[in-house]
C-alpha cells in the first residue's frame, strides 16, 4: 500500500474511496518530522476521495512539524484539482 523508498513514501494502490481509510492511517504513520515525500507514479487511478485523502495527510504532517510534497501525481489527480480549484493549496511535484 504505501512503502519506504529512501526519503520518499511510495503509493502502490489505486487512490480511489475503497482504499481511502486504509491509506489514510498508512500515511499517518509514514509521516515524520521534516519534509515527507509522497511519490505516487504507481498510481494508476485517483478519484475525488484522493484529493481529500492528500489534504488529511498534509494537515497530519503539519502537525508533526513537518513538510508534505507530492511527487509523480497522476493526472487524472492533477486534474481533479485543477477542476476543484485547489492545485495551489497541494505541493504537486
Amino acid at each position: 500500500m504505501i512503502e519506504q523508498t529512501g526519503d520518499r513514501l511510495r503509493v502502490t494502490v489505486p487512490m480511489v474511496i475503497a482504499n481511502a481509510s486504509a491509506l489514510l492511517e498508512a500515511g499517518r504513520s509514514h509521516l515524520s518530522a521534516g519534509e515527507s515525500v509522497f511519490d505516487l507514479a504507481a498510481v494508476g487511478e485517483a478519484d475525488s476521495s484522493s484529493l481529500t485523502l492528500l489534504f488529511a495527510w498534509q494537515r497530519a504532517a503539519r502537525a508533526k512539524g513537518a513538510t508534505l510534497r507530492i511527487a509523480n501525481p497522476p493526472a487524472s489527480l492533477v486534474s481533479l484539482a485543477a477542476l476543484y480549484g485547489v492545485s495551489e493549496l497541494l505541493s504537486l511535484a
